[in-house]
């Protein structure tokens, strides 16, 4: 089982209700009420283990106790907040303006999913193929040119309010708790790694767009993740893919007009760091996948021997997602679809 290595310390944050950070600094958390997503520890069983919290030891004493109470009772005075998914008071000293409760709505990716794409299976589909793979039924008709998409979480509710505080609001502290979900992802797909040592590439905002927002939401997660993950395994290569070009919005575009809008967004400045590597390609959200496709097809022809594709969230099918849609919409996609060589 991978090793998770966590932090001792963090940047210490506390939001008020005009969403503004009125106070940073650096130093070791030691109060208890302290907001954030951590992974499932050995002693913890699966899922997200301690949500919301990390308590104080035992020899720390009553009297510790007594001072954390007060002092978050103090916060609450001082500094009143709400939750920014749902509007509740924030009760503790928090880095993010996000409450426990809602952080604990937020659950892995469950029920019978694509082993390639990630996408919802439907029960028709839901038996493995000769070579133990579940397959949705676009997957059945064309070749990904990555070997496998996962991630953690469908892109909903308090997940995509949390991606949307880091990528819209700059609430920087979401990056770690993504981070930490994203890690998990990870994990569960390391060994299926062929090399032991992968090149993680976040894929890239265009200049103007990262100047606008000031960071890049994939790299900031990519390395909240890899914080947590063997350093041995894994080289953050934030540099390596480029967006020669800005793009519009995906929103509304049929699959055909999504290919076209990406075609050539992307170039490898340093192929040298890909040509005979193993690659992991990590971004915040996966929707149709064509962004992420385009960016697995420049990094194959750049030279890299196997493709991987891991995201904090993903876009699901409703489970009663008509099945007769589904094939109608894999055979116009596939017809489409153009050859990697092409």
């Amino acid at each position: 089982m991978p090793v998770v290595r966590w932090p001792q310390k963090y940047e210490e944050a506390v939001f008020s209700s005009s969403e503004d950070r009125i106070r940073a600094s650096n130093g070791s958390i030691a109060v208890a009420g302290f907001s954030i997503v951590p992974l499932s520890r050995p002693d913890k069983g699966p899922g997200l283990a301690g949500v919301g919290s990390l308590k104080p030891s035992r020899d720390s004493g009553s009297t510790h106790s007594w001072f954390t109470r007060a002092g978050e009772s103090l916060f609450t005075v001082l500094f009143p907040g709400d939750c920014r998914i749902c509007g509740m008071p924030l009760l503790n000293i928090s880095r993010l303006p996000v409450c426990r409760e809602c952080l604990e709505q937020i659950h892995p990716v469950e029920g019978q999913v694509c082993s390639i794409c990630g996408e919802r299976v439907l029960s028709a589909y839901a038996e493995n193929d000769a070579d133990g793979l579940r397959r949705c039924p676009l997957c059945r008709r064309i070749d990904r040119p990555f070997s496998r998409a996962v991630a953690y979480g469908s892109y909903d509710g308090g997940l995509r309010e949390l991606i949307h505080l880091l990528k819209y609001n700059g609430v920087r502290p979401a990056a770690n708790v993504l981070g930490r979900m994203l890690a998990e992802t990870i994990a569960a797909l390391e060994p299926a790694f062929g090399q032991p040592k992968v090149a993680a590439i976040p894929v890239p905002l265009f200049k103007t767009r990262r100047r606008q927002r000031g960071f890049n939401q994939a790299e900031l997660i990519t390395r909240g993740a890899l914080k947590l993950l063997p350093v041995e395994r894994f080289e953050l290569a934030a540099d390596v893919l480029a967006r020669t070009r800005d793009t519009r919005s995906q929103i509304g575009l049929t699959s055909h007009q999504r290919r076209e809008n990406m075609r050539g967004a992307f170039a490898v400045a340093r192929a040298e760091d890909v040509i005979g590597r193993e690659v992991l390609l990590v971004d915040d959200v996966y929707t149709t996948g064509t962004t992420l496709s385009e960016c697995a097809r420049v990094v194959r022809r750049a030279g890299a021997s196997q493709v991987w594709v891991a995201t904090v969230a993903r876009t699901l099918k409703n489970p009663s997602f008509n099945v007769v849609r589904s094939e109608s919409f894999a055979k116009d996609l596939a017809s489409a679809w153009v050859p990697e060589n092409s």
